[in-house]
């Protein structure tokens, strides 16, 4: 659900917040190549987002428990299989030492929550990994860790340049396991097969 204003930057009077970024094949920036990102804030000042199809190769969220100390290693077997399972994703290139937690709106830890719109939203603190892995946390969730930031203007630069499309958030997008086929299924969800696609993007 995007935020409607009287004078957004994007010529159709709305912000970004709670819908996808898609990368479009001209994006000539590597690091968001084939991206998908879902946009937490965004706002005349900027805006931030969330990477959500490209899966942590190398740390899982046992481990990630395991260093932060919340459980000792020996412990990590005992994690329920679906907190053992739970994505670690890499958010994008900015702080990736920090963490931020995607989720169902059940879970809500007041200030330290942001509600992003009716259906996800955002913790960031180490609370929430706590609740997790005790089996108590939210019902979806993904961790991201970095994140995609944008300066005042950046976005709507990169939008009129033909780098990005947007499309609505759902569950699946979000929360499901299958990360190689979400670009795809972005696409698809704006009505356009990828396979139709080339690397010189033109104006519409």
């Amino acid at each position: 659900m995007s935020k409607r204003t009287p004078d957004s930057p994007l010529g159709k009077g709305s912000y970004l917040d709670g819908q996808m970024l898609v990368a479009m094949p001209s994006m000539a920036d590597p690091r968001f190549a084939k991206s998908v990102i879902y946009i937490c804030a965004h706002s005349k000042d900027g805006a931030m987002g969330l990477v959500v199809n490209r899966r942590s190769r190398r740390l899982k969220f046992a481990d990630l428990l395991v260093q932060l100390e919340i459980i000792k290693q020996e412990d990590a077997i005992l994690l329920p299989s679906a907190t053992e399972s739970l994505p670690v994703l890499r958010g994008g290139p900015v702080d990736r030492g920090r963490g931020f937690v995607l989720h169902s709106p059940e879970y809500d830890v007041g200030e330290a929550t942001l509600a992003i719109d009716e259906g996800v939203s955002l913790t960031a603190t180490i609370d929430i990994l706590k609740a997790i892995a005790a089996g108590n946390g939210p019902r979806k969730a993904v961790l991201a860790l970095g994140y995609a930031g944008w300066s005042s203007g950046q976005l709507e630069s990169e939008i009129q340049r033909n780098d990005w499309l947007n499309c609505d958030a759902d569950d699946e997008l979000l929360f499901d396991e299958n990360h190689d086929t979400k670009y795809d299924r972005a696409m698809r969800k704006i009505g356009i097969d990828p396979r139709m696609l080339s690397g010189e993007a033109g104006h519409a």
